[in-house]
């Protein structure tokens, strides 16, 4: 007896070891018109097994390239499709540039440097100071995700630096609310207190 492990590897696992014999099979005929036949009655088969993708665009195409993959494009037949070449298949993928965000305190976000910048260029005024004070909050709830004790004066500074020096807030003006961050911890505990009930 035979085991699969045994036998040689399948180009796609997908469609089995019953499909893959019958494409070696269809590989083997000599005659080009029992050949063709032949491979058109695999595709039929090989579309029956999945019958929800039908409705996926060029699925006969993906079809075909599916059978010229399996016959190790060695099946000599006229395909109705420019299916793909063993060298397409094999092609690396080409290189994707990852944007490198330039930002001063990672731990802030870029978002949040941007909008620093709007309020630096508002005009003062009540608008301006409501949004210095929630961005104020949000700088500390960011700051206090990565820190275990937010330092009042180091935000202060810290947006004193990315407004470019246009916004500077006294610490004895103004004190910044305690924000309470929520971690997974907290929220596992709530959870487990929710189930008890």
């Amino acid at each position: 007896m035979q085991y699969n492990t045994q036998l040689k590897k399948l180009a796609l696992p997908e469609y089995g070891r019953n499909i893959q014999n019958m494409v070696d099979h269809c590989v083997g005929i000599e005659n080009p018109e029992e050949r063709k036949r032949c491979a058109y009655t695999v595709i039929d088969i090989m579309g029956s097994m999945f019958p929800h993708l039908r409705d996926v665009n060029n699925f006969k195409h993906i079809l075909w390239d599916h059978l010229a993959i399996m016959s190790d494009f060695k099946l000599d037949i006229e395909y109705p499709y420019e299916v793909i070449t063993r060298e397409e298949l094999n092609t690396p993928p080409g290189h994707l540039d990852y944007s490198r965000p330039t930002m001063q305190y990672r731990h802030y976000g870029k978002i949040m440097e941007r909008m620093i910048k709007i309020a630096a260029n508002m005009e003062e005024g009540e608008k301006k100071n409501y949004l210095v004070k929630l961005l104020l909050s949000q700088m500390k709830r960011s700051y206090s995700q990565w820190n275990k004790e937010a330092d009042d004066q180091k935000i202060f500074h810290d947006l004193y630096l990315l407004s470019e020096g246009k916004i500077k807030i006294d610490s004895e003006e103004y004190v910044i609310p305690e924000v309470k961050v929520n971690t997974n911890r907290d929220k596992l505990k709530n959870i487990k207190y929710q189930r008890r009930k």
